[in-house]
C-alpha cells in the first residue's frame, strides 16, 4: 500500500480502545484485537460470519481513514481459521516484519492484546490465540539467530543512516521522539559511536532520561528547526498527527549549512517531516519504503534463520490446533463425568440403608472403591476423545458418546 494512504490506516495508542468498542459492536464480530504499527494494521476478530464480518472490517477501515472501500481493496489481505492463526505467529515471530526478526513487534503485539483484554474486547478464543502467539515470539528469538545483527526498525534506520553518510563516527544527530523507536534509534546511535546526540520529545522528562543514559543533551520541539542549521543527522519517529517538519521550517536554515549535507531518516507512520523536504538542495530525505528496501539486503543473511523460525511457527501451529480440538471435547468430557458421578451418587444414596452399620473408615474406603471402578471406566473413553479431538474419528465418537448417553451440552 502506498504510505500516503498506510498513514490514514494507522492508530495510535490513543485512539485504540475507541476503535475496539467500534469494531465490536459491529453484528458479525464477538471478539477483537486491533494491532497497528509502522507495517501494518490488522484486525483479529472471531466472526460469526465470515462474509458479514469482512464486509464489518472494511467499513470500520474505510471510516476510520475517510476512504472509500474501493481505493484500498487491492491492498487488503484476509486470513481466516488456521491461515489466520499462522499469519499471527509469523508476525509475533518477525517474519512478516520489515526487518525481518526485529524485536518491537513482540512488545507491540503483546501491547495490542493487553489493551484489547482491558476493554474487554478480547474473549477466551483471542486470549489462547495471542498467548500463544507471545510464545512463539520468544521461541523464534531464544532458539534462532533471527534477531541477531539489525534486528529492529530502530536499529535499521540507524545502521542505513550510517550506510548513506559512510559512518558515523563523527556525526551530530538530533532525535526527535523517545517513546520506543526514539529510544532504539538514541541507543543504537550512541553503539554506533556518535558522541553528539541531541533528543527532542513531547515530555521532556522522558527525553532528558534517555539523553542522561547515552550522555546526550535535551532540546524542546520549537527548538528542531533551528537545531537543523548545524546537525548532520536528523531522525524522527513520534506519534504526531500532524507534520512536524514542513519545507518552509527548513529553507532558511540552508544557507547558514554553507552546503554541507542534511540526511533526514523519517520513520513515523504517519510521517513527521513534508516529503517536499526531500526535494530541497542538499537534503536527503529517506523513509519507510526506503527502509524497507534497505532491510531486504540484510535479509539475505538470514535466510536460514527464517526457515528456522517457520519450522517454529509450524510447530506451534500443530500444538495451538491440538490444544483447541481437546478445548473443544472438554464441555462434552466434563459433562460424561459428571453424569456418571450422578449416578455413583444416586446408587449409593440408594443402599444408604444397608450401609448404615458402617463406620467413617468403611465408609470412606466404599466411597473410594466406587469412585475407583468410575474412573477406571472412564479414563480410557476420556484418553481416546482427547487424542482424536479435531479428527472425523473423534467427531463421530463424540456424536455416538451424545447419543449412546443423551449428553447434552448447555
Amino acid at each position: 500500500m502506498p504510505l500516503d494512504q498506510f498513514e490514514r490506516m494507522t492508530l495510535d495508542a490513543s485512539r485504540l480502545p475507541k476503535a475496539l468498542a467500534d469494531v465490536c459492536s459491529r453484528a458479525n464480530i464477538t471478539e477483537a484485537v486491533v494491532l497497528s504499527t509502522c507495517n501494518r494494521t490488522e484486525v483479529y476478530a472471531v466472526a460469526e460470519r465470515f462474509h458479514g464480518a469482512y464486509s464489518d472490517i472494511r467499513d470500520f477501515l474505510a471510516e476510520h481513514a475517510f476512504m472509500a472501500p474501493e481505493e484500498f481493496a487491492d491492498h487488503l489481505y484476509v486470513h481466516y481459521d488456521d491461515s489466520a492463526v499462522r499469519h499471527l505467529f509469523s508476525v509475533a515471530a518477525g517474519l512478516d516484519s520489515v526487518v525481518v526478526g526485529e524485536t518491537e513487534i513482540l512488545g507491540q503485539v503483546k501491547s495490542a492484546w493487553e489493551v484489547a483484554r482491558a476493554e474487554g474486547a478480547a474473549g477466551s478464543l483471542l486470549n489462547m490465540a495471542f498467548r500463544h502467539a507471545v510464545e512463539v515470539g520468544k521461541r523464534a528469538r531464544t532458539e534462532t539467530s533471527i534477531a541477531r545483527h539489525v534486528a529492529s526498525a530502530s536499529a535499521a534506520a540507524v545502521a542505513m543512516a550510517a550506510d548513506h553518510l559512510g559512518g558515523l563516527e563523527h556525526a551530530r544527530a538530533l532525535v526527535v521522539g523517545a517513546g520506543e523507536m526514539g529510544e532504539g534509534m538514541v541507543v543504537a546511535l550512541a553503539g554506533a559511536g556518535v558522541a553528539d546526540v541531541r533528543i527532542a520529545n513531547r515530555t521532556p522528562e522522558r527525553a532528558e532520561a534517555l539523553a542522561t543514559r547515552v550522555g546526550g543533551s535535551v532540546l524542546g520541539l520549537s527548538e528542531v528547526p533551528g537545531a537543523l542549521a548545524d546537525v548532520d543527522l536528523l531522525l524522527t519517529s513520534t506519534g504526531a498527527h500532524s507534520l512536524l517538519l514542513e519545507q518552509a521550517d527548513l529553507e532558511p536554515l540552508l544557507e547558514a549549512r554553507a552546503d554541507r549535507p542534511l540526511l533526514i531518516v523519517d520513520i513515523a507512520v504517519p510521517r513527521d517531516v513534508d516529503s517536499s523536504i526531500g526535494l530541497l538542495p542538499g537534503v536527503t530525505l529517506l523513509d519507510m519504503d526506503d527502509l524497507r528496501r534497505f532491510a531486504e539486503v540484510g535479509l539475505k543473511r538470514r535466510r536460514g534463520e527464517v526457515v528456522a523460525v517457520q519450522g517454529i511457527v509450524n510447530d506451534e501451529l500443530e500444538r495451538f490446533d491440538a490444544a483447541c480440538s481437546a478445548r473443544a471435547v472438554a464441555p462434552l468430557v466434563a459433562t460424561l463425568h459428571e453424569r456418571a458421578e450422578q449416578v455413583r451418587l444416586d446408587e449409593v444414596g440408594r443402599f444408604a440403608s444397608r450401609l448404615d452399620g458402617l463406620d467413617d473408615r468403611q465408609r470412606e474406603a466404599v466411597e473410594a472403591l466406587t469412585r475407583g471402578i468410575l474412573g477406571k471406566l472412564l479414563h480410557g473413553p476420556t484418553v481416546k476423545l482427547k487424542d482424536l479431538a479435531g479428527t472425523a474419528r473423534g467427531e463421530r465418537l463424540a456424536d455416538a458418546l451424545r447419543d449412546l448417553y443423551d449428553l447434552e451440552l448447555d
